[in-house]
Parts: C-alpha cells; structure tokens; sequence
C-alpha cells in the first residue's frame, strides 16, 4: 500500500508575475505599517521574486493581513456592481416587456404598459444607490 502523503493531492499551481506583484504588494504595506522590519522584509521579496508556486507566496504572506483596498479601488468595485445591477434591470425590461406584448396580442389591443410601475421603482432605487452616501463612517481619506 502506497503512503498518501508521499504525494500532495492537488499539483502545485505556478504563479504569474501578477501573482508575484500582489504578494510584493502585500509585504511593502507590511514595511510601511511596521509588521515587517527592513531586514525581513527584504527576505521576503527575494524569497517571493524566487517563488515558483503559490504554497511558496503564501508562506510568505500568511502571517500578514491583506492590504486594506483604497477609496478608487472600492469606488471602482461599486461601480462595476451598480453597472451590473442596471444590465439586470435592462434585462427585466426586456421580459415584462415582452410578456406584456404577447398579452396585447392576445387581447388584439394595446393595453396599458404595467412594466413601468415596476422598471420605474426599481430604477428610482437604482439612481437612489448613486447618489446615496456609502461610505458613512469609514476612514476614507484613501
């Protein structure tokens, strides 16, 4: 019988220059907070320029907590989702749009446009979460 753990379970997955770039993101945040004095910190970037997998930035990384994002990096990931949120409130206009079309044939007149109320309402939310402060409270001087 074979020892199982003569052999990892999953092959090592190599890492990218990106990967290299936010493990050496993450140390240089650890230097300037004081986690990390000058000389291990500059253990750790040869250690991670050297890496080859990502068991290797890991270990590196592990003992330290992730970079904080800044205010553009947290206004661009809530612009994506609101962007995102308005593609499915397009493709809600597109369905009852069309339900009440098939409804209007089947009646062989046109009938009043129902959708609006509902497009309308969440559209109002929609523009509401634009001009809404989100960030009461936060340290946003990032």
């Amino acid at each position: 019988m074979e020892d199982d753990h003569s052999k990892p379970s999953t092959p090592a997955l190599r890492v990218s220059d990106a990967d290299r770039d936010r493990a050496l993101g993450i140390l240089a945040e650890a230097l300037a907070v004081g986690r990390l004095d000058a000389q291990e910190h500059a253990s750790r970037v040869q250690t991670a320029l050297r890496a080859r997998t990502a068991d290797d930035l890991g270990a590196l990384t592990a003992d330290l907590p992730a970079p904080t994002p800044t205010r553009a990096e947290r206004d661009r990931k809530d612009t994506a989702e609101w962007l995102a949120e308005w593609r499915y409130w397009l493709g809600g206009l597109v369905l009852m749009s069309a339900i009440w079309g098939v409804r209007c044939l089947q009646k062989g007149e046109l009938t009043y446009y129902w959708p609006v109320t509902p497009l309308g309402v969440w559209a109002a939310f929609l523009v509401a979460v634009a001009i809404w402060p989100r960030h009461g409270g936060e340290d946003d001087r990032n």
